[in-house]
């Protein structure tokens, strides 16, 4: 099935300058981006992003996640294509790049550990977001684009595979 998941790439992962090899990762896959920018957002708008991590882990979490991605520009893009949400999830890893297997974006590109995190209190630097499921997409979509700002073409892999 054809659908649309939302990526961003994360403070460290922009400040340490990895943001062209991950995108080439889903590109070489055949994903294609619908969607993409650069920006800055306050700790307002990551509030709305992360609208239920207060619940689910308390406000200092919430906070923690708030402070990390405020701590310099992201770069955020959809991403279309088969099961893209499942996958690339699956190529992205676990959230805690201590337990991310080699060949997964945080299993290659990131060491951080709970508990570092945890000792530090800081989020885990782990790179990268990626919606978790078909609603965490819809929603995270909506919130980060416009429908303006979203693009519909065809890619020479979708010619070919499709």
């Amino acid at each position: 099935m054809i659908e649309r998941t939302l990526v961003v790439l994360k403070p460290d992962c922009v400040q340490r300058g990895f943001c062209g090899e991950i995108i080439t990762r889903f590109e070489r896959v055949g994903y294609k981006i619908v969607g993409m920018k650069m920006i800055w957002a306050d700790g307002e708008f990551f509030k709305k992003h992360y609208y239920d991590v207060e619940e689910r882990h308390g406000i200092e979490i919430l906070m923690g996640n708030v402070k990390s991605m405020t701590n310099g520009p992201v770069i955020a893009f959809v991403l279309e294509g088969i099961n893209v949400i499942e996958n690339i999830r699956k190529m992205v890893g676990p959230t805690e790049p201590k337990q991310a297997p080699p060949g997964t974006i945080r299993g290659d590109f990131a060491h951080y550990t709970y508990a570092l995190a945890d000792k530090n209190k800081v989020a885990v630097k782990n790179m990268i977001h990626a919606s978790a499921n078909k609603k965490d997409a819809d929603y995270e979509i909506g919130l980060w684009f416009s429908v303006d700002e979203m693009h519909n073409y065809t890619t020479v892999h979708e010619k070919h595979t499709l």
